[in-house]
C-alpha cells in the first residue's frame, strides 16, 4: 500500500449486501450513539433500497463533515459497537457504507446543503478545523453571514496537516471544505488573532465570535527537552502529508505514545520504508488509547508494539523504559525518537481560562456573552465526529444568544 494511496470500499453492488445485513432497528441504537447525530440507521435503510440519493441528503443534513468522518471516525467506539448485529455475528459497517454514500454524493456532484435567507447577522469563526468547519455550516443555513479566520496557509486544521494521506486523501478534505465555501463562507488565511487581528475587532465588526481553536502543537516530555533525536509526532505527520511523504527517514525509529496519532506514526513510518519501527507504549494492551482499527493496521504493516513501559531516562538518542507493572527495564537505541504523548493548545492573546488544554467552563459561551467556543478547547472527546457535534452546538447556542430560534438544524 502506499503512502498517498487510500485502500478500496465498496462498490454499489457490494455496499447494498452490506447494507442488508441491517435488522432495521425501531429507534436504531446505531443512531443513538453516533456523537455527530449522522443518523446510520436511516442513510443504512436507504443505501437498503438503493436510494444513494436520499442516504446522501441523510447525512449532509446532520454532518457537514461526512466523507470525512466516514473515514476517520473510530466507528467501533460508538455507533458500530451499539448495532444490534453484534448479538448475532458483527455490526454492520457503517464507516465503509457512509463513504460509499458520500463518495456517490461526490460523483454525482449533488448539491445538497443550502444556505438560508440572510438574518442581517454575521459571525466570525476562529480556526478552521472541523468544529469551526461544521459551525460555519449550521449558522449558513441558518441565514448568517460567516467569516472564517485561519492562522495557516490553508484550512482544515488537523485534518489537513496531521491525519496522514492513506487514511483521509486530501481531495476529501478540499472537497468539504469546497462545499462549505460554495455556501457562502469566506476564509481569511495567516490571520493570528491577537496578532494579526484583535479580538475585539472581531467583536467590534461581527454579532458573535466562535473560537474553535484545536490543539495543533505536540506535546515534549521532559526527559527529551532540546534532544536533537526527538520529534514531535504531530511536526512529523505534518511534514509526511505537506511532503507526499518525500522527507528525511531513518532506518531505527522509537515511537513512544499508545493513542490513534502514535499508531499514524506507526504506519506512515512502515509505508514511507522504514525497516524497524517499535513503539512503546505506557498502557498495557486491555487498557489501550488507540482505536482496535488503528492498533491492528500498524501490527499488519508490522510495526512493533511495547506495552506497560515508561520512560526513565534519555542519553541522547538512547531511552530507557521501566516496567509498570513487573520488575525489569528496556533499552532501546535510535537513529529518530517521535512522541505521540498528547496535544496542547496555542491560545496566546485569547482571554480564556484553559485547564488541560480545555476551557474550565461546561457549555459554548464564554463569560464574555459574545464570545463561544468550539472544538478541542471545549470540553469533551477530542475526535472528529465530536468536533462536528460540538460545532453544531456552539452554532445553536450563537443562534439561540442572537434571538433565533432552536430548530435543531
Amino acid at each position: 500500500m502506499e503512502y498517498t494511496k487510500e485502500e478500496a470500499g465498496y462498490t454499489m453492488t457490494t455496499v447494498a449486501e452490506e447494507a442488508a445485513r441491517c435488522l432495521l432497528c425501531h429507534d436504531a441504537p446505531c443512531s443513538r450513539d453516533c456523537p455527530a447525530d449522522t443518523d446510520p440507521g436511516s442513510f443504512i435503510r436507504s443505501v437498503r433500497f438503493r436510494n444513494f440519493k436520499g442516504a446522501a441528503e441523510t447525512i449532509r443534513e446532520n454532518n457537514a463533515m461526512g466523507a470525512i468522518c466516514a473515514r476517520v471516525c473510530p466507528t467501533e467506539r460508538y455507533c458500530e459497537l451499539a448495532c444490534s448485529r453484534t448479538e448475532i455475528d458483527v455490526p454492520i459497517d457503517i464507516g465503509g457504507i457512509q463513504r460509499f454514500v458520500t463518495d456517490f454524493e461526490q460523483q454525482a456532484d449533488m448539491d445538497i446543503l443550502k444556505k438560508a435567507p440572510a438574518n442581517g447577522k454575521s459571525i466570525a469563526i476562529v480556526g478552521s478545523g472541523p468544529a469551526g468547519l461544521q459551525a460555519a455550516t449550521t449558522l449558513l443555513q441558518k441565514g448568517y453571514a460567516v467569516d472564517i479566520y485561519e492562522k495557516k496557509g490553508k484550512a482544515g486544521g488537523y485534518l489537513s496537516y496531521g491525519i496522514p494521506e492513506y487514511r483521509l486523501p486530501t481531495d476529501i478534505v478540499e472537497y468539504e471544505i469546497k462545499r462549505i465555501k460554495n455556501l457562502g463562507a469566506q476564509f481569511f488565511y495567516k490571520q493570528v488573532i491577537g496578532k494579526d487581528v484583535t479580538l475585539d475587532h472581531l467583536k467590534e465588526n461581527y454579532d458573535g465570535v466562535i473560537l474553535a481553536i484545536g490543539a495543533d502543537s505536540g506535546k515534549m516530555l521532559p526527559l527529551f527537552e532540546n534532544n536533537p533525536y526527538a520529534e514531535t509526532a504531530i511536526s512529523f505527520l505534518a511534514k509526511a502529508r505537506e511532503n507526499k511523504g518525500q522527507i528525511d527517514l531513518p532506518e531505527k525509529a522509537l515511537v513512544i505514545g499508545g493513542g490513534d496519532v502514535a499508531m499514524d506514526v506507526n504506519v506512515t513510518l512502515k509505508l514511507l520504508g522504514v525497516e524497524h519501527v517499535t513503539d512503546v507504549v505506557y498502557e498495557e494492551f486491555s487498557e489501550f488509547k488507540a482505536s482496535q482499527t488503528e492498533l491492528d493496521l500498524a501490527q499488519k504493516h508490522g510495526a512493533t508494539i511495547v506495552d506497560g513501559y515508561v520512560p526513565e531516562s534519555v542519553d541522547g538518542n538512547e531511552v530507557t523504559f521501566k516496567a509498570r507493572n513487573m520488575e525489569g527495564q528496556l533499552t532501546i537505541k535510535a537513529d529518530k525518537i517521535y512522541l505521540a504523548v498528547g496535544q496542547k493548545v496555542n491560545a496566546d492573546g485569547l482571554p480564556l481560562p484553559l485547564e488541560n488544554e480545555e476551557v474550565k467552563f461546561n457549555g459554548y459561551q464564554t463569560d464574555d456573552s459574545q464570545v463561544f467556543v468550539a472544538g478541542d478547547i471545549a470540553k469533551g472527546d477530542k475526535t472528529v465526529v465530536w468536533a462536528v457535534q460540538k460545532g453544531k452546538e456552539a452554532a445553536r447556542a450563537v443562534d439561540q444568544f442572537l434571538g433565533g430560534k432552536d430548530d435543531d438544524k
